[in-house]
């Protein structure tokens, strides 16, 4: 099963007085990359999170953010000084800059910034951290399902696309043995054309054409292709379906529909040649999204 890239889990575990609550957000991403912001007193698990995030999600833009919500107005909280100073500096320096005039009364509003108020012991408990943990693994799970439902509209988008252009593909036998006599005849032509009391021999002149058409044959380029499409669909199919597997794969799908249309010198079939580009081309834009 394919998985999306973009993904979104929520979850909320309430113990005694407080409310963990973890937000997951991924999207689409070369690579994983992952932020990560949890609680002050928490930061050493920092480490812990990713390889815990890493593992279960691969790849993606991801955002992991963790809060802990007190219920008692009664816990004991000091202000963290140096981080207030730093905010107030900062707001300071951009209102100067923009010449904007704003009065120090905004130092309430400083307080709620993150990490501003802190409890007054700050150390990281054990038990605690044991329900943030099945916090973080209950939202990657809704994320999981989240891709696997979003995976499963780019699946079926992408096979009906590739079914097109299976059918394109076939569609073009019919149009080769026009496009053979078509050759003959303007080869003939050309001939005439060019001085009519020349006289042809017609040995020389069929092996010629024969030699020519095979320069533009392209039995071999619609094997390769057909190999790919089922290559593709094996990948597709399998429980390891990978995006970038799949994209090298649609490469190749794509350098044969360019031979075939750069060979065929026949209009109908470049025809053909242009749609399966553009089903490819749409194909390539799912492939992005997926895991």
């Amino acid at each position: 099963m394919i998985l999306s890239m973009t993904g979104f889990g929520k979850s909320a575990i309430t113990v005694d007085n407080l409310t963990i609550k973890t937000e997951i957000r991924t999207l689409n991403s070369k690579n994983l990359d992952l932020t990560v912001k949890l609680p002050l007193a928490y930061r050493e698990k920092e480490n812990q999170v990713r390889n815990l995030v890493g593992n279960k999600l691969e790849r993606g833009k991801v955002e992991v953010i963790v809060t802990v919500e007190t219920g008692s107005s009664n816990t004991s909280q000091t202000i963290n000084t140096e981080l207030l100073a730093f905010y107030y500096t900062e707001i300071k320096k951009v209102t100067e800059k923009l010449n904007v005039q704003v009065s120090d009364n905004f130092i309430p509003d400083l307080i709620r910034l993150p990490d501003v108020l802190k409890p007054v012991n700050d150390e990281p408990d054990p038990e605690q951290w044991q329900h943030i943990e099945a916090s973080i693994k209950d939202a990657i799970h809704q994320v999981v399902i989240f891709r696997q439902s979003e995976g499963k509209h780019h699946y079926e988008d992408i096979t009906a696309r590739e079914k097109k252009i299976r059918h394109l593909l076939e569609t073009i036998a019919p149009l080769e043995t026009a496009r053979i006599v078509s050759i003959r005849d303007k080869i003939n032509r050309s001939l005439r054309e060019l001085a009519e009391d020349i006289k042809v021999d017609q040995n020389r002149f069929e092996q010629e054409v024969i030699f020519y058409l095979e320069k533009l044959d392209i039995t071999e380029e619609k094997v390769r292709l057909k190999k790919h499409l089922d290559y593709f669909d094996e990948t597709l199919a399998s429980c390891e379906a990978e995006g970038k597997k799949l994209g090298f794969i649609a490469q190749e799908i794509g350098r044969e529909i360019n031979t075939i249309g750069s060979k065929a010198n026949d209009a109908e079939i470049q025809k053909i040649v242009v749609q399966m580009k553009d089903e490819l081309e749409k194909i390539k834009e799912q492939l992005m999204n997926i895991v």
